[in-house]
């Protein structure tokens, strides 16, 4: 029987290229992310302390209860919202990031992978806080939006969860796959002036 894959839609257009005839280095590049694995957690009722303290033990950080994002090798969490997080894992699938948690995180949270649900884009570069503020209605500059910040919002009526990971500045915004296309398109579209770069999947 044949398997199937989940696919964004983006796989023909998210191939490396450059997509403008400015001389010099791309402002912004662009990028789909492949291959992670993301889960939805959630906590019981009146467990957020329990669940902390069982974060802490099994992953190495502190659960963040503000807009955040803490990481530790392979795995970060990511506040969505009062006791819910994001979980963003590299080298695992689905379904394996889903079983971990749920063994991890057993009677104190809810889990529920979305790595078929949500895709992820990565922008970086010199203007990325220049294009994305055609969009982004929240002040990114780096006194007020920084690495390890987090926020849930929406960009050109699309809604996204997006994070800041380092300083050249790099942003993943997760979006649902079906608003993806569009959110993908208006990326390139704003990020033109300055130079895109798109460095395919990764």
């Amino acid at each position: 029987m044949p398997s199937l894959l989940p696919c964004s839609g983006l796989e023909q257009v998210a191939k490396a290229d450059r997509h403008d005839s400015l001389p010099g280095e791309p402002g912004v590049t662009i990028a789909l992310r492949t291959a992670i694995a993301l889960s939805t957690v959630m906590a019981r009722r009146d467990r957020k302390d329990a669940l902390a303290r069982r974060v802490q033990a099994a992953f190495g950080f502190d659960l963040p209860f503000s807009p955040r994002r803490v990481a530790m090798g392979a795995v970060s969490f990511v506040w969505a919202g009062p006791g819910h997080w994001l979980v963003v894992a590299e080298g695992v699938n689905g379904c394996e990031l889903e079983a971990r948690l749920r063994a991890e995180l057993s009677g104190l949270a809810l889990v529920s992978d979305q790595s078929d649900g949500r895709a992820v884009v990565r922008v970086s570069g010199a203007r990325a806080r220049s294009a994305l503020a055609k969009g982004v209605p929240l002040d990114l500059h780096p006194l007020a939006f920084s690495p390890g910040d987090a926020a849930v919002t929406t960009v050109a009526h699309v809604g996204v969860h997006f994070w800041q990971v380092d300083e050249v500045p790099t942003y993943e915004f997760a979006v649902f796959r079906s608003f993806t296309p569009a959110f993908w398109q208006w990326l390139v579209d704003s990020s033109a002036e300055f130079g895109l770069a798109i460095s395919g999947s990764k």
